[in-house]
C-alpha cells in the first residue's frame, strides 16, 4: 500500500459505512419473513445496480468530478448498499426450508432485474445528459 491508496481506502471505508446503514434501514423498514421474497435486498439490489448505471454514465461521460468520488460512491456506497453475500444467504435459506420455486426464482429474478436497473440507468441518465448537453446545460 501507498501513500497514494490512504486516502482511497477511507473513502470507500467511509462509503461503505453509509451504504451498509442504508441497507440496515431498509431491512428494517421491510423486514424479513421466512419463506417468502426478501424484499428488501431484492430492493437493495436493484436500486443499487440503477444507481450504479446513472452514475457510472455521471462521472465518465458528464463529468470527471474529484479522484475519490467515483471510489467513493460507486465503490463504497452502492457497494455497502447492494449484496451478493445476503442475497446468496437467502437463496439457501429459501432452499433449507424446501422454498425450491421462490427460492430459482429469487436467484435467477435478482439477477435479472439487476442487469435490467443498470440498463436502465444507463438509458436514462444518457437520455437525460444528451437532452441537457444538447440544450448546452
Amino acid at each position: 500500500m501507498t501513500r497514494e491508496d490512504v486516502p482511497v481506502i477511507a473513502v470507500v471505508a467511509a462509503g461503505g459505512a453509509l451504504g451498509a446503514l442504508a441497507r440496515y434501514a431498509l431491512t428494517v423498514a421491510i423486514p424479513p419473513t421466512p419463506g417468502q421474497l426478501p424484499a428488501a435486498t431484492a430492493i437493495a439490489n436493484v436500486t443499487g445496480c440503477f444507481l450504479i448505471g446513472i452514475l457510472m454514465v455521471v462521472v465518465t461521460e458528464v463529468w470527471t468530478g474529484h479522484r475519490l468520488l467515483r471510489p467513493f460512491l460507486g465503490v463504497g456506497v452502492l457497494g455497502g448498499y447492494t449484496t451478493l453475500s445476503t442475497y446468496a444467504v437467502e437463496v439457501r435459506e429459501l432452499l433449507a426450508g424446501g422454498h425450491t420455486p421462490l427460492a430459482v426464482t429469487y436467484l435467477a429474478g435478482s439477477v435479472l432485474a439487476a442487469l435490467a436497473a443498470v440498463l436502465a440507468g444507463l438509458w436514462i441518465a444518457r437520455a437525460v445528459v444528451g437532452a441537457r448537453v444538447g440544450k448546452g446545460i
